[in-house]
Parts: structure tokens; C-alpha cells; sequence
């Protein structure tokens, strides 16, 4: 099959032809029909991860069809169009069993701890538990973006953020999740506030459902206790740097939520645990979604009450992304890009 890999970090990455994946006995093999281009693999690029092997193809948020099957599988066939969260639980462990795949401590993660979908093939173990039938109505371009940004952001705000109609969410970072974010904060009624060092993000955020977008600065958080008479119930850092999560918890009224979706490289960040303390403020960590929990985000993205289709702004082919992939800082792309190995474009569904 052909994918793009590359052999070192930080090193460049190519279209190669690689071999195909084996079939995990309780896996399946996806022909992928698309795979969004995610800012986490830039961080296993990058050599952040001390779980991502050598060499080692991206990818780890996709939509195809089943190309295979193993022996242990029982719930899928061949020629099922499934997505699957970009964390693959075990199956067998307390936390896999309660429907917390989420942190199962024996997970695997396409792109990272094997092989990923920026390929024309792609392997997902434990395929009972983690794989996700698309509806026929959703097309590829939507479905992309469901194995990790979307999904990520739909639980970090409904499920972890607990957000209610009416609160302020106040969503620092506009790429592909915190677009999401935005989109799903005003889609439960809440009014999303967007933060953004570029025009271009927080032109998209608007777009997305932001009530207020501001451009990053060093006063945001005196600007969105302005806005919100006091401050955001709920921040989402959607960036991952230590200088955002602080921005971010400040930007809080007392007793506020901060969640913390952004992967963060180098040493832990400093928070500003004064302010944590002296107004009861809640700091929650998010890690994608479980299978068990995607047939509510599937309903309101079938109903169109989300549509994360119009979050994707670019598609490309093999040989584009190539060169896109990495060589482009994935912080200042605006919106999702989406990779397509077998056209240059998404497949109507």
C-alpha cells in the first residue's frame, strides 16, 4: 500500500509503499477514504511521545470501509463504513468494561504505538469495542474529524465541561478542535467566546458560532471578564502551552471550569493554583471519547444540529499532504485539512 512515513523525528516524510498491515485477531483493517491532518501528529513527529516507534506513519483520525476482519471479531464485516476514536482500549480492563476506553492503561493509538491512517490502509485492534458505524447521511469530509477533534471536543465541553445553555465558554485556540469546541458550545445553547492569534481562525470562529472572537493578547483575561460581567463558567485550552492554560484559568469567574484538551510538550506547565484555590475552580483533563459514547454526537451531527463538514477547509491527495503535513506549522493552519489516499478529494457518502 502506499503512506506516507517518515524514519526519524523532525525528519521529512514521504509517500512510500509500504506493506500492508496484518489483521489483529480481534481487529480489522479499514481502507481509509479519508484522514484529517491532526496537530498530535506533529507532536509524535516532533518526538514528544515516548510511545511513537520508528518508522512511523501518521494518522490516527479516519473513515473507511472494513477490508478485513480477525477470527475473534463478531459485530463487523467486510465493506462496513466505521470510524473508531483515535485511542483503541484494550477491551478487557476496568476501565474498557465501565466505558471509559478513553484511559484504558493498555491502549493502543493509531500513528503513535502502531502504524496510522495517512495511508491507504489502516489497523484497529479490539474491533468489538472500538469501531464506529458511520451513517450513509454523513459524508467523509464530516467523518474525518470524528476519531479525534470533533469526538475530543464534544466530550471535553458536554461531558467534562459540563456546559449548560446560557454559560460563557471561552475557547483559546481556533485550529480543527477548537473550532469544534466552539460549534458544539453554541449548539447546547452556550456563548462561545473565541480566542486566537489569527484573523483568519477567528474569521472561521464566527463562522463556527462564536459570540465574541478577540485577538490573543495580555489583557484577555480583563477583556472577557468585561464581556461576560465577571468571567467565562468554562475555558478550553484547544493549544497546549503553558502560557494559554494560564490565560485561560484567569479568564474564569469564580467557581468556573477550565478543560484542558491541547497536548503539551516539555516540562508540566505552571497553573496558577492561587486562583484555583481562592475561587473553587475546577482544572479537567479530556482525552478523546469512547466508542460507547459516539451514538449521541452521530445523532446531532445526522440531525445537522453539528455539522463538522464545514469545518473542513482543505482536502488534499498523497503527494500534497507529503509536503504539507509537517513542513507547515500545524498551530497557524486555519480550520481541518483533510487527506484522501485514494482521490484527491473526500468521497461523497
Amino acid at each position: 500500500m502506499k503512506a506516507l512515513r517518515y524514519h526519524r523525528f523532525g525528519g521529512p516524510v514521504a509517500v512510500e509503499t509500504v506493506p500492508d498491515p496484518e489483521v489483529p485477531e480481534d481487529g480489522a483493517v479499514i481502507r481509509v477514504a479519508a484522514s484529517g491532518l491532526c496537530r498530535s501528529d506533529w507532536h509524535a513527529w516532533a518526538g514528544h511521545d515516548d510511545t511513537v516507534g520508528l518508522p512511523q506513519i501518521p494518522g490516527h483520525e479516519f473513515v473507511g470501509r472494513v477490508e478485513a476482519v480477525g477470527a475473534k471479531v463478531r459485530n463487523w464485516s467486510v465493506g462496513d463504513r466505521v470510524t473508531a476514536p483515535f485511542v483503541n482500549g484494550c477491551g478487557s480492563c476496568e476501565w474498557c468494561r465501565n466505558g471509559n476506553a478513553q484511559v484504558c492503561p493498555d491502549q493502543t493509538q493509531p500513528g503513535f504505538t502502531h502504524l496510522g491512517s495517512h495511508a491507504e490502509l489502516v489497523a484497529v485492534r479490539a474491533a468489538d469495542l472500538n469501531l464506529v458505524a458511520v451513517p450513509a447521511t454523513v459524508s467523509d469530509a464530516a467523518a474525518a474529524g470524528l476519531g479525534c477533534r470533533f469526538a475530543t471536543a464534544y466530550r471535553a465541553v458536554s461531558a467534562r465541561g459540563q456546559v449548560r445553555a446560557g454559560e460563557w465558554v471561552a475557547v483559546f485556540g481556533a485550529g480543527g478542535v477548537g473550532l469544534s469546541a466552539i460549534m458544539i458550545a453554541a449548539a447546547l445553547g452556550a456563548r462561545p467566546i473565541a480566542v486566537d492569534r489569527s484573523d483568519e481562525a477567528l474569521a472561521l470562529a464566527a463562522k463556527a458560532g462564536a459570540e465574541h472572537v478577540l485577538k490573543a493578547s495580555d489583557d484577555t483575561p480583563s477583556r472577557i471578564a468585561d464581556l461576560t460581567d465577571g468571567g467565562a463558567h468554562v475555558s478550553v485550552d484547544a493549544v497546549g502551552a503553558e502560557r494559554v492554560i494560564a490565560t485561560a484559568v484567569r479568564s474564569l469567574r469564580r467557581r468556573g471550569r477550565h478543560v484542558q484538551i491541547g497536548l503539551l510538550a516539555g516540562p508540566p506547565p505552571a497553573i496558577p493554583m492561587d486562583r484555583v484555590l481562592a475561587w473553587e475552580l475546577d482544572v479537567l483533563g479530556s482525552h478523546g471519547m469512547a466508542a460507547t459514547d459516539y451514538p449521541e454526537l452521530l445523532d446531532l451531527v445526522e440531525r445537522g444540529v453539528l455539522r463538522p463538514a464545514d469545518l473542513v477547509t482543505r482536502t488534499v491527495g498523497m503527494e500534497e499532504a507529503a509536503e504539507l503535513v509537517f513542513t507547515d506549522d500545524p498551530a497557524r493552519r486555519s480550520g481541518m485539512t483533510v487527506l484522501c489516499p485514494q482521490s484527491e478529494g473526500p468521497t461523497p457518502a
